[in-house]
C-alpha cells in the first residue's frame, strides 16, 4: 500500500466551547490550520434540524472555505442527493469547479432516505463533474453501486464500525469494471492528545454525545470537563459499548496504528477523520499530532 493521504470531515458542530452560531466560521478557520497541517482534504456534513450541526448547506460551507484557503481540496461530505434535483447540484458544484479548478469534490450520500432516482442521480453527476463525484455509504449496496457508476467511494466507519472491509472488497471490482482506478476511502472517528489521559476524557466526550443522541438528547458536544462531571446511567452505559467501537481514542502512536491497521484491512488509501470535540484548541492539536505521527 502506497503512503496514506489524511483528510478530514467536519460537521460544523456546535460545542461546549462553541454556540451555534459561531460553528460555521469556527470550520471554515478549521479548514485554514488543516491545509497548513498539510492535510490533502476537508469536506463538509449536511444535517438539517440539528442542535448539534450547523451545516445545512455543506456546498456553501465548501464554497466559503475554497475562498479561504489555497490548496487543499474542499468538498461536500456528502449533499443527501434523494432532497434536491441532481441537475441543480451538479450546477452548483460545476461552478465551484469553474472558478477553483480541481480542488472542488462532490460527496454525496441519502442518509436512509428512499429515492427510487438515487442511481440516476449519482450517473448524471459522474457524466457532468466527472472525476470529482464520491458516494458516501455503510455497507450495503452503496459500495457496489457507486463503483458501477463511476464514483468514488466513501465507506462510514464511524457509522458502522463492522463490515467494512465487505463493503470495499465490493467497490474494487465494480469500479474496475467501469474503468474508475480510485482506491476506497475510510471516514473513522478519531482523537488524540499527548497525555494519554486526556486523550481518553476526549474519546469518552465524543461517545457521551452519540449515546445522549441515541436516547433522543441530541445536544451541543460536551466538553472533557462535562464528562467528567457526568452520571452515567445504566441505560447510557448498556449504549457506550457499542459505541465506543466508533471512536478510537490514545496516545498518536497509538492511534495511528489503529488507524494504519483499519487502512490496510478495508484497502483504503485515503483517511478521513472526524474529531467531534468541544475546544478547537484540542480538535486542531488532535490533527497537528496524527500529521507528526503519520510523518
Amino acid at each position: 500500500m502506497s503512503a496514506l493521504r489524511l483528510s478530514v470531515l467536519d460537521q460544523v458542530p456546535a460545542t461546549d466551547h462553541v454556540p451555534y452560531a459561531d460553528a460555521p466560521v469556527s470550520s471554515l478557520r478549521l479548514a485554514q490550520e488543516v491545509e497548513d497541517l498539510g492535510y490533502h482534504r476537508i469536506w463538509f456534513a449536511e444535517h438539517h434540524r440539528s442542535p448539534t450541526f450547523a451545516s445545512a448547506a455543506p456546498e456553501m460551507m465548501a464554497a466559503m472555505a475554497l475562498e479561504r484557503t489555497r490548496r487543499i481540496r474542499v468538498g461536500t461530505g456528502g449533499i443527501l442527493l434523494p432532497l434536491y434535483p441532481a441537475q441543480k447540484v451538479a450546477e452548483i458544484m460545476g461552478l465551484l469547479h469553474t472558478v477553483h479548478g480541481a480542488r472542488v469534490d462532490t460527496g454525496v450520500g441519502r442518509a436512509a432516505v428512499d429515492d427510487p432516482d438515487y442511481a440516476a442521480k449519482i450517473a448524471t453527476l459522474v457524466r457532468d463533474l466527472d472525476d470529482q463525484v464520491w458516494v458516501l455509504g455503510a455497507g450495503g449496496s452503496a459500495a457496489p453501486l457507486a463503483g458501477q457508476l463511476g464514483a468514488g467511494y466513501v465507506h462510514g466507519h464511524f457509522f458502522v464500525p463492522h463490515g467494512g472491509e465487505q463493503a470495499t472488497a465490493a467497490y474494487r471490482p465494480a469500479a474496475e469494471a467501469s474503468g474508475n482506478s480510485a482506491s476506497p476511502m475510510l471516514a473513522v472517528r478519531a482523537v488524540t492528545a499527548e497525555d494519554p489521559g486526556y486523550a481518553k476524557a476526549l474519546g469518552d466526550a465524543m461517545v457521551l454525545w452519540r449515546v445522549l443522541k441515541d436516547l433522543g438528547h441530541e445536544v451541543p458536544v460536551p466538553s472533557v470537563e462535562t464528562v467528567r462531571n457526568h452520571l452515567w446511567t445504566d441505560e447510557q452505559r448498556t449504549r457506550t459499548a457499542a459505541r465506543r467501537k466508533a471512536v478510537i481514542a490514545g496516545t498518536p502512536e497509538e492511534v495511528r496504528d489503529q488507524l494504519k491497521a483499519l487502512a490496510l484491512s478495508h484497502g483504503a488509501e485515503e483517511l478521513m477523520m472526524n474529531t467531534l470535540v468541544s475546544d478547537p484548541a484540542d480538535q486542531v492539536a488532535s490533527y497537528r499530532l496524527l500529521a507528526e505521527a503519520f510523518g
